[in-house]
């Protein structure tokens, strides 16, 4: 029985792994924050009875370090991380030494204590920020927040760690991936949050920031798929994952307000306090490396993604 550690298993990303590794048979391992209520644990409450979990922070180099000692992992898969790249404008010192120092200090537990152990790691699209589209591996990072440039140092340490020691280390570049587990900080669960509570008469109107932006959105679900794929490789590489289309956020509203039998234009105001400092406006991502070296290719379609996610907040 293969065993890993996946850091950040409450969030999005770390609840579908869990799922999967567990499908495959392995002994699953988490650390989480220490949160002052249970609804941190929401995402896998249903899994609770079957993984082993752990207080650790990206913070905290000896939690780390602990981590990787008393689960012994044959596959690490870092995912923690301060997410939200708006946030990141507004924290930018803690998005740096979580993202950035605290995966440097994981890799470096697993040097020490695993360096056998194969590793992943959660690089992101935001890292490609004002770069041409479509972006592939090749692409140069030309990141426009701190949450992005914190990324590319985390990104080029696991590279480095790679290439100076020989780890099997791979770096998934990510592009926007949802589902209906996805955080509600988040513009597209914000939207569809928003469609539920108003399809109800909970909620009058719905504040958005850049309605232009052209993201490349696929589904969670598939994509932690991918992440195993990369693990399972002969070798560690780097891999882009997305869908190869765009869309634009008013696309994604339209979508998920018609879902629900809605005109958005009636509930929908732009308030120039969501822009972002520095704004991103296409992100769209080349995977066909993935595709032909790993097997693996997106099924989703962008539509089907929305009207899962406004059906899931309906009925709650």
């Amino acid at each position: 029985m293969k065993r890993a550690l996946i850091t950040g298993i409450t969030g999005q990303d770390g609840s579908y792994l869990a799922e999967l590794l567990l499908e495959k048979g392995y002994e699953v391992w988490g650390t989480f924050r220490r949160i002052s209520t249970a609804h941190g644990l929401d995402r896998i409450e249903h899994l609770i009875p079957h993984i082993s979990l752990m207080h650790a922070d990206l913070l905290d180099a000896t939690s780390l370090l602990n981590a990787v000692l008393i689960s012994n992992p044959d596959e690490v898969y870092n995912l923690a991380a301060q997410s939200h790249v708006r946030a990141s404008f507004d924290v930018p010192q803690y998005t740096v030494d979580a993202d950035a120092t605290g995966t440097l200090c994981l890799l470096e537990a697993v040097r020490r204590y695993k360096p056998t152990a194969r590793y992943y790691q959660a690089s992101s699209s935001e890292m490609f920020g004002s770069s041409p589209a479509p972006q592939n591996e090749a692409t140069a990072f030309h990141p426009r927040s701190p949450y992005g440039a914190a990324k590319c140092a985390a990104h080029y340490y696991a590279v480095n760690y790679r290439e100076s020691y020989g780890m099997h280390v791979s770096c998934g570049i990510l592009f926007n991936h949802e589902s209906p587990r996805r955080g509600e900080e988040f513009v597209t669960r914000k939207i569809t949050k928003a469609v539920g509570r108003i399809a109800r008469g909970e909620q009058d109107r719905l504040a958005l920031g850049n309605l232009d932006a052209k993201r490349d959105w696929g589904f969670a679900k598939e994509y932690v798929e991918g992440m195993w794929r990369m693990v399972q490789a002969p070798t560690g590489d780097d891999y882009v994952l997305a869908t190869g289309e765009t869309h634009t956020v008013e696309e994604f509203v339209a979508r998920a307000f018609a879902r629900a039998g809605l005109d958005w234009r009636d509930y929908v105001t732009v308030d120039p306090a969501f822009y972002r400092p520095a704004e991103v406006n296409v992100l769209q991502g080349d995977s066909s490396k993935a595709q032909r070296v790993l097997g693996w290719k997106p099924t989703t379609h962008f539509t089907d993604l929305v009207d899962m996610m406004v059906e899931t907040d309906v009925k709650r």
